[in-house]
């Protein structure tokens, strides 16, 4: 809320003291449009939704959630365009992002490699529940962390997404940090590169 993809990135940098980079694998990172944030008194934000408040038991803004998921698809498009195949592409993110790609991929792009949620949640009576209790189909595995001292996205909201998702059908671990706050930590990031590495591996070259 209210950073950049710039922002993220250094971010990340800073905590590895290197650039989360793979030689077989572009990373991107989007920064959201501004629009006016509910919790912060409708003043403008860089945030992928609104939100009527930060709990897990109020109705999702639905109608902003859905016009994001299609900018975001758009994003996903121009890759495939550019000949990357949808099961070669990984979405996710921190907080409120991995809320979006949430969304995102189990709503609308349920053949991507995979989602990651970093201390993220979705709401109680999410539109994702809805989704998923109608799908038949193979679902992205989720990689899933969450600090137990979170104090602005409680710990018990994480888990509680993982359990409803696991319920219906989706391939998930939740990774606990214990004593972490609304952050990322070294050891949650090594820990996502090395999953990102085993959902995407280097392509054996193609023959001809």
């Amino acid at each position: 809320t209210g950073d950049t993809g710039q922002g993220a990135r250094a971010w990340i940098k800073q905590i590895l003291n290197q650039d989360m980079a793979f030689q077989h694998i572009k990373v991107i990172y989007p920064t959201a449009p501004a629009r006016p944030y509910t919790p912060m008194k409708g003043a403008f934000s860089t945030v992928w939704f609104d939100r009527y408040k930060i709990s897990n038991d109020c109705p999702e803004h639905i109608e902003s959630i859905d016009s994001m998921c299609r900018g975001l698809t758009d994003l996903i498009n121009d890759e495939v365009k550019n000949g990357i195949a949808k099961n070669r592409i990984l979405i996710g993110g921190f907080s409120m992002g991995g809320g979006m790609a949430m969304h995102l991929a189990y709503r609308f792009h349920q053949d991507l490699a995979g989602v990651f949620a970093l201390s993220s949640f979705l709401n109680k009576d999410s539109a994702v529940y809805q989704a998923l209790k109608r799908n038949e189909s193979v679902l992205p595995e989720l990689f899933q962390c969450h600090g137990t001292a979170d104090e602005l996205v409680l710990y018990s909201w994480g888990e509680e997404t993982n359990k409803m998702l696991k319920s219906l059908g989706v391939s998930t671990a939740l990774h606990t940090f214990p004593n972490l706050n609304h952050e990322l930590s070294r050891t949650e990031i090594e820990k996502l590169k090395a999953w990102i590495v085993k959902k995407l591996p280097v392509e054996a070259a193609k023959t001809n």
